[in-house]
């Protein structure tokens, strides 16, 4: 992760030092997270593209103030984020419950050893019903929750990235996924208990 960092740390002091190419690796590199991100909080799939190019666009412009304390891609998801607020602000809108997703997200919750090690029918459809649930509960939770559990849970980000992507404590990170996973948790809880009789 570290390296990543310093990867990324160079490619911004090239881009610092005028070479504006050098900014297409960031954009390639980090485009589909991002996107994938604002997923959680925008509801149509051309706003989607429209804050991706416009947060890239603000980085790009704001890129001679990154001095490289945080990583890249935190600096980047904090004004994704922002970017995705104002526009949601501006059409007087909600953030978005999570479509049905065909892009693999939901691989990150149904594939969960613990639901089942055996591919019968009954699991399978088992596991279809909990992924749908757990993205339901997902759309169901407060902006600041959702966007925590989904830089922690799908993006893999520690709880000092997240706490600067989302100017926060990280005491309140902790609080935010926690209270993210406990709602989830209840919501799908009648899931996973045997219906009727016990199964063993």
């Amino acid at each position: 992760m570290s390296s990543d960092k310093d990867d990324d740390l160079l490619i911004v002091q090239r881009v610092q030092a005028g070479d504006k190419l050098a900014f297409n690796l960031l954009v390639s590199k980090y485009h589909r997270r991002v996107a994938r991100l604002l997923t959680r909080m925008v509801r149509n799939q051309e706003d989607i593209e429209d804050v991706v190019q416009e947060t890239f666009i603000k980085a790009y412009r704001a890129i001679g103030n990154f001095r490289g304390d945080s990583a890249f891609y935190t600096w980047i998801y904090r004004i994704a984020i922002n970017t995705a607020k104002n526009l949601l602000v501006t059409q007087g809108r909600r953030p978005s419950t999570l479509k049905e997703s065909n892009d693999g997200d939901s691989e990150t919750f149904e594939d969960n050893a613990a639901l089942s090690n055996i591919d019968t029918p009954e699991s399978l459809y088992q596991t279809k019903q909990i992924g749908e649930a757990v993205n339901e509960a997902m759309a169901a939770l407060p902006e600041e929750l959702r966007s925590a559990i989904v830089m922690r849970e799908i993006d893999g980000l520690s709880y000092e990235e997240i706490a600067a992507a989302m100017d926060c404590p990280i005491g309140t990170v902790r609080s935010r996924i926690f209270r993210a996973r406990e709602s989830i948790a209840t919501k799908i809880k009648p899931l996973l208990e045997p219906k009727g009789s016990k199964r063993w």
